[in-house]
């Protein structure tokens, strides 16, 4: 039976310890509290306007924000608080799915080249070098604009390349429970390799892949958003927080709403994220100073 390193402890008195230390910091809090109100924004701004992202209002032609339009308008007429909302939704919705594909990805070949060793971990290791040391964000660009910028097919993209990374980090922590007990005691009994990686090895690194895929989603904001910038992203007449920032470059000076809004929502979300994920990474490492003051407490 798997053990963690907080021994014997039933699961949901873990649980409860991973908490209590978690709302400790007050930081983490305020990210947990920052996510759930851009989350609602990006779910439920939408009711609060009669404008969508798609609307024009050849009236109001880059028109600073007002009582009609929040947040303003574009050059082209559009609602910058529904495309605002709209962006935030669809760069949320690329960045949760990249960084969960990305994390499971990672802990099936990192557990897996680790466990099976040899022959399978030499060739294993030997993609993973090549593949940190190419170039993947000029790579990225090229597939993303010749693929037409469709949101689902970025997120395949940035999946593809983005997993090797962690992949390398879960396939070291791997390489030393691949000699615990309760590992040992599965292949006597004659548990087969995938089932050891899935019920052994992977549920022992949970803390190691929650931090990930939860910072993953900041790494992740950022490459669709420079993606986006550079017009290799997310294109019109679809919107993202990316394509905001690009259309608002070129006018910080003469209309700094366009740029203004986008670059702020932003850097909300990797602000909480980071938040969030230095919190986990702390309540779950029983070693941390927050870590070891919540379980005192």
């Amino acid at each position: 039976m798997a053990t963690t390193p907080e021994t014997d402890a039933p699961a949901h008195r873990l649980s409860r310890l991973y908490l209590r230390r978690f709302l400790r910091n007050r930081l983490a809090v305020t990210g947990v509290a920052l996510l759930v109100l851009l989350v609602l924004f990006s779910v439920c701004g939408g009711l609060l306007t009669p404008y969508t992202y798609a609307d024009t209002d050849f009236t109001a032609l880059t028109r600073p924000p007002d009582a009609t339009h929040w947040f303003g308008t574009n050059q082209g007429g559009n609602d910058v608080y529904a495309s605002a909302v709209h962006g935030l939704r669809r760069s949320l919705v690329i960045a949760v799915s990249v960084s969960a594909l990305t994390v499971v990805v990672a802990a099936v070949i990192g557990t897996g080249a680790a466990y099976l060793g040899g022959r399978i971990e030499r060739m294993t290791l030997a993609v993973l070098h090549f593949l940190l040391v190419v170039p993947s964000f000029l790579i990225l660009a090229l597939v993303s604009h010749r693929l037409a910028g469709d949101w689902r097919v970025l997120i395949v993209v940035l999946t593809v390349f983005g997993w090797m990374s962690t992949a390398r980090v879960i396939w070291s922590v791997s390489t030393s429970l691949r000699e615990r007990d309760y590992v040992r005691a599965a292949e006597f009994m004659g548990v087969s390799a995938p089932r050891i990686v899935r019920r052994h090895l992977i549920p022992n690194l949970g803390s190691l892949l929650i931090v990930h895929l939860t910072l993953g989603v900041v790494a992740t904001v950022l490459s669709e958003t420079a993606l986006s910038f550079l017009g290799f992203g997310v294109q019109t007449p679809d919107v993202s927080l990316g394509t905001m920032l690009a259309d608002g470059a070129g006018t910080v000076t003469s209309a700094p709403w366009l740029f203004a809004f986008p670059a702020g929502l932003v850097v909300l979300l990797t602000v909480s994220m980071t938040l969030i994920g230095d919190g986990l990474r702390d309540a779950l490492d029983p070693t941390s100073v927050t870590g070891a003051a919540g379980g005192r407490r």
